[in-house]
């Protein structure tokens, strides 16, 4: 008889968080990555730096989105939106010189992060953080102020 009483509280119990995850109460932490090229040059550095003449990156961002997952699509958002909203930015992005573009007129990683998510956060609320690296071994990661 003990054996039945625990198996039914355990059942109960496997129920409720099972029904829970279905029914999207769980947050996630989804991410879509993009590359661009860009040219710069870093303006605020010692005379001399590498990275005060003309250079270039192939640049990766990666944006990431948490939230709690639709219970209907089973994810916070499509990826093709992400793609779609990030558009508009790549086109102005990419084989571009970002010293040129409004706001970004010291492009160092850190700025172009925080630009990123300037430009983006009204419309992905769920954003939750740009990663960009400049290398395969350097980059940076905001997360909002």
């Amino acid at each position: 008889m003990a054996f039945r009483s625990i198996a039914v509280k355990l059942a109960a119990c496997i129920y409720r968080v099972s029904d829970r995850h279905f029914r999207g109460q769980y947050t996630v932490e989804i991410f879509k990555e993009f590359t661009f090229e860009s040219a710069h040059l870093l303006p605020n550095v010692p005379e001399g730096h590498k990275c005060g003449r003309l250079h270039g990156h192939s640049f990766r961002v990666g944006i990431h989105l948490a939230g709690k997952v639709d219970p209907h699509t089973g994810w916070i958002r499509d990826f093709s939106e992400i793609k779609a909203i990030f558009k508009p930015l790549y086109e102005r992005l990419d084989h571009h010189y970002l010293n040129d573009i409004p706001g970004l007129e010291n492009p160092t990683s850190e700025n172009l992060a925080k630009w990123i998510w300037e430009e983006l956060k009204p419309l992905l609320p769920e954003l939750s953080a740009v990663r960009i690296h400049e290398t395969c071994t350097s980059g940076c990661e905001y997360r909002g102020d």
